[in-house]
Parts: C-alpha cells; structure tokens; sequence
C-alpha cells in the first residue's frame, strides 16, 4: 500500500455497543441539531460508510504496524543506551537533555500542536476549502518563533541543567547534550505541523512513521559514534532523528498540496450557499481559519496544559536528582515500558480525533459524543490489558529488554518495581490522552484542562515529596500516577459543561468491569511468572496468559468493548 494512503470519511473503526447504526446523515437520511438548519454533506462521509471500509481498515492496519514499531525501536534505543552506558551517572546526564524532545514531543507533535491544528485543517476542510491559505497565514509564523525559541534554549543549556536537577554528577556533560537535543524544537514544531495536516486530510501512515525514522536516526548515529563521542552521541542521534521526522512526511505534505483545487478561500462561503438552505450564509465559520488558529486565545491555554502535563517528568527528575546515582535512569527505563499500552490504546483516539473535529465542525454533536465515547471504552480495554501484563510480568520484561552489559541484576530489580508502580497509572493516562482532544476539536479557547492538569500536578508534587524519602524512586512514581488520575477524574467530569456531553455515568461501570477482568489477569499472570524459571520463558508464557484470562474475565462480567475487539482479531486471524 502506498505510504501516503489517504483516509476518507470518519474513522467509525468500532460499531456502537448496543449494535444500532450510526445516527442518520444526509445519505441515508436527515441529521439535524437540536435547533438549527440541516447539517451541510461531508462528501466524504458516504465513502467510510460504503466501500472505503475496507480501505480505512487497511490504512488502520498499517498504522498499528508503523506505531508498533516505533515504540520497538525506542526500546531497542534504550536496550543500546543500557547496553552501552548503563544506570550510571553519564546516563543520568543523557536523559536529563532528553527532557528537551520529551517535552518538545508532546507540546509540538502529540498534543498542543495536534490540538490547535487538526481542528484547523478539519474545518477548513469541512467548508470544502482548500488548505493553501491556511499553510501561507500559519506556517511562516511557526517558523520563526521556532527558531527563537531553539537558538535560546541552546544558549541556556547550562542554566536550564541547573533547574532541572540540581546537583547532578556530570553537568558538563548534561549541557552539552542539551544543545544537541535542543534542536527537536524547531524539527519537532515542523513535524507536528506537517503530522496535523495530513491527519485532517485522513492520511495517517506518513505521521505513523515519524517515531520509526526518528529510533532509526538516533541509534543508527549512536552506534556510528560513542566509541568517540560517549553519551553525546546519542544526542547527536536525537538532532538527526527529528531531521528524519519531517523529511519522512514532506513527500506526503508536498503532494497533498499540489492535488488541492486552486480556490482562493473566499471561494467556501459561495460553495456552501450553492448546497441550498441556510448553511450557505456566512458567518463565524466562513471567516478564514488561520486568523484564529495560532491566537493567543487558542494556544495559550493548549500550551499550559501541555507543558503541565510533561511538568511531571519535570518534577520526577527533580526529587530524584539527590537521590544515588542511576535514579533518574530506572525511572526512564521503568516509564517508557510501562507507557507502551498507553501510546498503542491512544492510537484509537489519533485515527478518529480529525472525525471528531469535523463532526464538531459541522455542529453534528451527537456523532461527535457517540465517537468519543466508543473510544474511551476501546481505549480502556487496550490499556488494562497492557497494565496487567506490565504489572504480572515486569522483572522478566525488564530482564529481557535490558539486563546486558552495564545494566546489572540489582538495576533490573529497581526499574521493574518502579514499573509496576508506574503502572497504575495508565488508565488515568489514557483517558487525560483520549479526553483532552475533544475539549480542543471545537477550536474554542477553554482554560479548564490546563486548570485540572494543574491540580493533578500539585497532587505530584506533594505526592513526591511526600514519597521519595521513605520509597525513592517507587514514592515518585506513585505520585504522578496520583496526580494524573486526578486529572482524568476532573476531565472527565467536566467535558459535558465544555466540550462533548459524554455520559460518564453511563462509561463508569463499564470501566469498572473491565478492570475488574484486568485484576483477575493480572493475579493469574503474577502467579504463572513466580513459578515459570527463565526470564524470556516467563516474559512469553505471561503474554499469552494474561491476555487469556482477562478475555475469559471480561465475557464473564460482560465488559463493553471486549466482544467487538475479539470478534476484530477472530476476523483479522483468518483472513
């Protein structure tokens, strides 16, 4: 299949629960809001409906594939950082620059960047105007203010080391490795840019690959050059790979462009008006979209909320500072496995967050809600499931990715009981992931997510200082898990008042069986391990184990989502 696929049409990937088809559109019916006119066609609606499922099915395949072994070749990349470099205080200086993409990945690339300009792109797209004018008003602007802000980030590398973790044993080495990995400001801010472009416009392979090129760049320059260069070669690799990030969906971005009709944006308020009925008439909607969708009104508050949101990887590394050398380097190990079910249960929420936009776009709210809610519980399963396994199993998977060379017996025993402390974090993960794009997909400023990642950073924070004397690294771990279940109660709490009107009484019990079942896989996985000798042996027989007891689980207590997700595989397994 080509690289760039596009995707037309919503991304109805799950049926609803109850098995009732979609609300009626324009094709096989009427589909009005509340009060108001009638909803204006998506052309592309009846294509996902009718014979481009297949397609989107392919396209999901291949970006599960693509996402998947992205989040491989980060271990391979932490297996050789390991190998290489140990838990040790050159390590400890290494990710403490890591902070820099960490946090440049999530505000430029995930969240702050997808959440601004996906809603733009989609609703540009909606009004069936091309994204030309878009690009010219928006992107000049980025650019500039990336390189601002990468050639001062570089410049205060030695002060920012300083911040954030003081007394560290190699700040030499720390700041020389954040001037490298400052870089991913501006490469980063240009991917994320080009990633939501090409997620409007439904093509999700090219932004799937970025993290597989960007692994690829980092150890390929790794290998090429510690033997002369030590640790900062792996931030040399960092610079390269967010290089390779957009030079792997340019091709993609460029083609889009040259396929657009040449319309000028004044062209959309007439297209609609030639639709009939009153959604021809302009108004908030028709105005162009690029005066609003770098406002300071819209990116502020995304920006708050997602530098609050990577804040707790800021304050993880600053309570463990003080604490031996190698710390900071088992929560880093323990973080990145156990998140593994996170990124893979978010991918759900990536394919359909641009469905979400234009059904909101449209002013077609329920579609929106139905969407929302189906993958908040599909994204529940996915994410139990792979906590349980982490939980059951995590001494043999930290034996297996990481016991070799410099990391040692006793590192393995610290970073899995770090694991399984960060573990019990994830659904609270998952759902602040999956909740917070529909808060942002109306392209309307609202300050309450970055108020509720505020309050689940103060429980972090009080949670780590409370901990990390009597537990270390484990009393750190159990204080972000805290704080961001605090975030993903308030989230959820609050969406109806400001975004979707998802009913949470409703997905409450359903979440609550499923991690029920997840509990019964868990102990059974847990169980198994303790007897099985062999780390590999034990790793591999908890794989199969612990899925199997959490299906039988979930039928038993009659979990949503499970039924659909078995059928999918059954199906997948036999063609």
């Amino acid at each position: 299949m080509d690289a760039d696929l596009a995707i037309t049409g919503h991304a109805n990937l799950i049926p609803a629960a109850s098995g009732h088809p979609a609300p009626p559109t324009e094709h096989n019916g009427p589909a009005r809001r509340a009060s108001g006119p009638a909803l204006p066609v998506e052309p592309e609606r009846t294509a996902a409906e009718g014979g481009g499922e297949r397609g989107l099915a392919r396209a999901a395949g291949v970006t599960a594939a693509l996402t998947v072994a992205g989040s491989l070749l980060g271990l391979v990349r932490d297996q050789a950082v390991a190998h290489l470099f140990g838990a040790g205080a050159e390590s400890d200086a290494f990710l403490v620059a890591w902070t820099v993409p960490e946090i440049a990945a999530t505000v430029l690339i995930e969240d702050a960047m997808a959440l601004l300009m996906v809603p733009a792109f989609s609703a540009v797209l909606a009004r069936g105007a091309g994204t030309r004018s878009l690009v010219r008003g928006t992107l000049p602007r980025l650019l500039a203010l990336l390189a601002v802000l990468t050639a001062g980030l570089a410049a205060g590398a030695p002060l920012l080391v300083e911040l954030l973790a003081p007394g560290l044993a190699d700040p030499r080495t720390a700041v020389a490795c954040t001037r490298l990995t400052a870089l991913t400001v501006f490469t980063f801010g240009l991917a994320g840019y080009v990633s939501a472009a090409l997620r409007a416009q439904r093509r999700f392979v090219p932004p799937a690959a970025i993290y597989v090129a960007y692994n690829v760049g980092i150890v390929a320059v790794l290998l090429a050059l510690h033997g002369r260069y030590g640790v900062r070669a792996a931030a040399a690799g960092v610079a390269v790979g967010g290089a390779l990030m957009v030079l792997v969906q340019l091709p993609a971005f460029l083609a889009a462009l040259r396929q657009e009709p040449k319309q000028g944006p004044e062209q959309a308020p007439r297209q609609g008006r030639r639709q009939g009925g009153r959604q021809g008439r302009t108004g908030p909607r028709d105005k162009p979209v690029h005066r609003d969708a770098l406002g300071a009104a819209l990116l502020v508050p995304v920006v708050f909320f997602t530098v609050g949101r990577q804040a707790q990887v800021l304050l993880e590394r600053f309570f463990a500072a003080p604490l031996p050398a190698g710390a900071i380097s088992h929560l880093n190990y323990a973080q990145k496995v156990a998140q593994l079910p996170m990124v893979l249960s978010l991918m759900i929420c990536t394919v359909t967050f641009p469905a979400v936009s234009r059904a909101l776009a449209l002013g077609d709210r329920e579609r929106a809600r139905q969407r929302v809610e189906r993958d908040l519980t599909l994204a529940g399963v996915v994410v139990l499931v792979g906590a349980a396994y982490v939980v059951a199993c995590a001494p043999a998977i930290v034996h297996v990715l990481f016991q070799r060379g410099e990391f040692g017996p006793s590192d393995t025993t610290a970073t899995a009981a770090v694991m399984r402390v960060y573990a019990l974090g994830l659904l609270g993960q998952t759902m602040v992931g999956a909740l917070i794009r529909p808060y942002f997909s109306a392209a309307r400023p609202t300050w309450y997510p970055a108020l509720a990642m505020a309050a689940g950073l103060l429980v972090t924070a009080a949670g780590d200082a409370a901990a990390v004397r009597p537990w270390g690294a484990c009393g750190i771990a159990a204080g972000n898990a805290a704080g961001i279940t605090v975030t993903a109660v308030l989230l959820l709490h609050g969406i109806g008042a400001h975004s979707v009107a998802v009913r949470a009484r409703s997905l409450a019990p359903g979440l609550a069986r499923i991690a029920l079942a997840a509990l019964a896989a868990t102990a059974a996985g847990w169980a198994l391990t303790a007897a099985v000798p062999g780390a590999l042996t034990a790793a591999l027989l908890g794989g199969l184990a612990v899925p199997a007891v959490f299906a039988a689980a979930a039928l038993a207590v009659r979990a949503p989502g499970v039924p659909y997700l078995l059928a999918t595989v059954t199906r997948k397994a036999r063609s």
